[in-house]
Formats: structure tokens, sequence, C-alpha cells
């Protein structure tokens, strides 16, 4: 079994379930780690997520770099990163925006040593303790720009994908923005504001606790996903979120209306209409599982 020098930037939950997996596939790996928060280092030794923490000036020694950290910071961090590596090493992120990244890094010297990466995965827990194994085994991976890293770089990363059983979807970094805008960052969006209205409405915290069904904890489970991640994302990929929210603020004042109106016939076409997302999610999971 091949032996890997992992050093994870960012020690959360992306990075903390990164080395779960990456040590169940790679067993005799050495696994390195940093976070800008010291309690974040500790506890990532204390749950044995890391071996030992990065000397930052030292990222010559490492196969591989997963950059694990919020999208803004990433700015900065990522092309200093590639300022220190050796000329084999893969770096990756695993933001949810795409272009800004690419963009920045377009004419880097070590721009071939670079994958932009996305794995659809996450949990609405932030920090070390909410690391878990699995978190990205059979998950589907978007990759961008494939063709800007060294093939032999490329197929490093492509080998350790496939032993995580990723299902990879290849697109351009312009197209995934405007598509995780609606699939993944509308969620949030949704998710964070349904939680507002009903804070705001019910004062008393007790009759949200006592009141709520499962259908409400499940619709603002989002709502719990770190503020410190997500503002970064929304400002980030502002125009397309923007489009969104407004498609989303039309179909809900059309709902309104015909609610209003008691229109039931409406009102029965959209919903059953928009079941069909049932279909749509199981065919989708199931053409995953396929591959």
């Amino acid at each position: 079994m091949e032996t890997m020098k992992l050093a994870i930037v960012g020690l959360g939950l992306m990075g903390g379930s990164f080395a779960l997996d990456f040590r169940s596939i790679y067993p005799k790996s050495r696994i390195y780690g940093f976070d800008i928060s010291e309690e974040n280092q500790k506890r990532a030794i204390e749950l044995g997520l890391i071996d030992e923490l990065i000397d930052m000036e030292e990222l010559s020694i490492f196969d591989i770099i997963i950059v694990s950290i919020p999208v803004d910071k990433a700015l900065f961090v990522l092309p200093k990163i590639l300022d220190s590596i050796n000329k084999d090493t893969l770096v990756f992120d695993v933001g949810s925006t795409k272009d800004p990244i690419c963009k920045l890094l377009l004419d880097h010297p070590k721009r071939k040593n670079f994958l932009a990466t996305h794995p659809m995965a996450g949990t609405e827990f932030s920090g070390p303790d909410a690391a878990k194994k699995g978190l990205y085994i059979n998950k589907t991976n978007i990759i961008c720009e494939i063709e800007k890293t060294d093939k032999k770089i490329s197929k490093k990363a492509l080998m350790m994908f496939k032993l995580l059983d990723m299902n990879i979807i290849y697109m351009d970094p312009e197209s995934h923005d405007t598509h995780v805008a609606y699939v993944s960052h509308l969620s949030h969006i949704s998710s964070f504001m349904l939680g507002k209205t009903v804070i705001e409405k019910e004062k008393n915290e007790r009759n949200i606790f006592d009141l709520a069904g499962s259908g409400f904890e499940s619709t603002v489970r989002l709502a719990k996903s770190s503020p410190q991640t997500w503002t970064p994302i929304f400002l980030q990929n502002k125009k397309n979120l923007v489009f969104a929210i407004e498609e989303y603020i039309l179909n809900l004042n059309n709902l309104k209306e015909i609610i209003n109106d008691n229109n039931w016939s409406n009102l029965y076409s959209i919903l059953d209409n928009t079941n069909r997302i049932k279909e749509i999610l199981k065919n989708t999971e199931h053409e995953n599982k396929k591959k």
C-alpha cells in the first residue's frame, strides 16, 4: 500500500472528514494539519484526525495538500501554498465556488499543480468534532478545468477519488457556480430565512421547540451551518445567487396569490408537479450508484 504525506489546511468538517476517509484508503499515510484556530489544531490531534501539525514553511515535503477553508480565505492562502510546493505536489480545494479561484490562479506559475474540486458532501455541523468517516464516500465530486492540471498530478487525484468511490462530474467554473446557486446555495438561503422568520414571529422560543414538527426541523437543518463558511460563499456567488433568489421570490409570490384566491386546482397542480422531485432525485441517485 502506497505511503502518502497529506497536508490538510483547515481542520473543520471537510478537512477532518477527509483525513478519516484518506486514512481508510491509504492506511500507511502520514497526515499533517494546520488551522488558524489553535483550539481546532489541538482538538484535531486529540481526535486522531492528524498525526502532527504542518510547518507552513515546509510545504515541499507533501504529496497532497487539501485546502478546506472559507472561500474568501482560500483566495489568499492558495497562491501562497502553490508558491511553496514541489513540482509533483497535488493541491486541491473543496470550496463551494469555483470561478473566482480558477480565475485567480489562471496565470500562477504552478497552476498545473492545482485541481479545482467541489465534493457535494457536508453536514450542518462544523469544527474538528464534526468530522465524519465516510463523508466523501460515494459522493459526487465536481472537477473544473482538469485540462489545466498536469496529467500525472490529475491522475493521482482521480485515483484517490476512485478509491473513495466518488462520482466525478466535469464542469467549467462558470457553469458550476450557476448550478450550485440553485441546488445548494439557494437551499441554505431558504433554510436560514425560514429560521429567521420563525424566530422573529415566535418570540417565545419554547413554542418553537414544542410545536415544531419534523418537517420544520428538516427544513431549517441547514440554518445550523456555519456563518463563517456561508457568508463568503453567498457573496462570492452573488450574481448567480441573486438571480436564483429573484426566481424563488416570484414563485413564492405566485403561490401566495393562489392561496389567497382559494384556487384549489392551481395549488394542487403546483404541488403535484413539484412532487416529481422525488423521482428525479431517486433516478439521479440510482444513476450515480451505477457509475
